[in-house]
């Protein structure tokens, strides 16, 4: 007598399916998602999106677990079964909501695509987890060493023991705490051709303000943000408030001639014209042609008819000399200050991938500073928590080049303080409820010493 399919609730056969394209074929979480997530309604798609990135951030937790339980390692169980594991664990020791049973059984059945007899291990593990729940299964995780901690917060060894001696114990616990849970949805107004007050009122979802950033609105609740008229008439972009700041720091000003390296997607760029009234110019460098062709599409959105856009490579000297008056090198960085909103970055990137952008971002910041003209302002900012990229880049470009000179950010704005470091911003996910972002402003005081820059 042949079985009757089962049928799986379709956020969780969604979820499966994107865990298998993330794990097994290196896709990137959001895109595999948006492709899976096609023919779902919006309550399905809102579910499969917490499911998936849920058991992406809280892989080394889960991964524990399983080999708690199913008293093997995870390295010899089938694909399949793996991604049925952690999709029924995560549901059942992190929401709520769901009857344990029908947890169980959905992962039984998406198991079955295993050419063994691996859900049968499914069943087992995912029904003595039901019967233990989170508290004795997750409640006695130590975080007294970086490598406790990070299997309770569940990041890579070598990203807890960066933190732990770039932050101390305590932020470095609390830091990786705060990346599994969601990050902010931020808008930033476009002030060329939009009030913030109005268009919260038009947003029509609960909002707070910044009092550092007028232009800043952070939204308390969901939003369709390209459903919005907003959206459509220029008058918001999703942003950070973290990322709002780097163009804060800079401080262009109108008539000024402004070089943004490394520039898509635009947000810098556009928030720099609206500073500047549109007038000026923001001469917006970016080598992707795809990805400059974003970036138009992104001022052109914004109005911001100040950014004019240039395909080239960052790194290379510019042919008109030192003539810009301020300068942003943004540069490609590991992106660790952004892993709440990018659920499988941490399992992306490696030491050797951070040592080669250091590598990249001092050629980068090299060639800025060389189109700076003397008097001129140069912003370094990345979007990552790592020192090699950071702060001690940072020190190297300074070591090297004595006429330039590092302003006191910590004496002007008196938070987003760097723990290590004096002068500088870091903004911090846990303490300060935005990406991670590092920001340096230098000064170039006048002409670079015989054999320097």
């Amino acid at each position: 007598m042949s079985s009757v399919p089962v049928a799986v609730a379709p956020a969780r056969r969604c979820a499966y399916a994107v865990l298998r394209r993330v794990f097994e074929r290196g896709a990137y979480a959001d895109r595999a998602l948006q492709s899976e997530a096609r023919e779902l309604d919006a309550r399905d798609r809102s579910l499969a999106m917490r499911l998936t990135y849920g058991a992406i951030q809280r892989r080394a937790t889960l991964d524990y677990v399983v080999e708690r339980l199913a008293e093997r390692p995870v390295a010899r169980l089938d694909a399949p079964v793996t991604a049925a594991l952690r999709l029924g664990l995560y549901e059942l020791l992190y929401l709520s909501g769901a009857p344990d049973r029908a947890v169980v059984a959905d992962a039984v059945e998406l198991a079955k695509a295993s050419p063994g007899a691996g859900h049968g291990l499914v069943n087992a593990v995912l029904r003595r987890a039901a019967r233990e729940g989170a508290e004795a299964l997750l409640g006695n995780l130590g975080e007294d060493t970086p490598e406790q901690a990070a299997v309770a917060h569940s990041h890579p060894e070598w990203i807890a023991r960066l933190w732990w001696e770039e932050l101390g114990a305590q932020d470095a616990r609390a830091l990786m705490a705060y990346d599994n849970e969601p990050g902010e949805l931020a808008l930033r107004v476009n002030t060329l051709c939009a009030d913030p007050a109005s268009v919260a009122r038009e947003l029509q979802v609960p909002t707070h303000t910044d009092p550092e950033l007028g232009e800043a609105l952070v939204l308390d609740g969901p939003f369709d943000l390209h459903g919005s008229s907003a959206w459509g008439t220029g008058a918001i972009l999703a942003q950070s408030r973290a990322a709002m700041l780097v163009a804060r720091v800079l401080d262009p000003q109108a008539g000024e001639r402004v070089l943004d390296l490394c520039a898509a997607p635009g947000g810098k760029s556009t928030h720099m014209a609206a500073l500047m009234g549109d007038e000026g110019e923001v001469l917006a460098v970016e080598r992707n042609r795809a990805r400059a062709a974003e970036l138009r599409d992104t001022a052109r959105r914004l109005h911001a008819g100040s950014v004019r856009v240039e395909i080239s490579d960052a790194a290379l000297p510019r042919s008109e000399g030192a003539v810009f008056d301020r300068v942003l090198v943004d540069p490609p960085c590991s992106g660790l200050g952004t892993l709440q909103a990018r659920a499988d970055l941490r399992w992306r990137v490696t030491p050797e991938q951070v040592s080669q952008m250091a590598e990249t971002q001092a050629a980068i910041l090299t060639a800025g500073a060389r189109a700076l003209r003397p008097g001129g302002v140069l912003v370094y900012s990345t979007c990552t928590i790592s020192p090699a990229e950071n702060e001690l880049q940072v020190q190297r470009f300074l070591d090297l080049n004595s006429h330039f000179v590092l302003d006191d950010l910590c004496n002007e704005q008196q938070i987003h303080t760097h723990p290590r470091a004096p002068k500088v911003l870091l903004t911090m996910p846990h303490r300060d409820h935005t990406a991670g972002f590092f920001i340096a402003r230098m000064r170039r005081m006048g002409e670079p010493s015989p054999g320097r820059l």
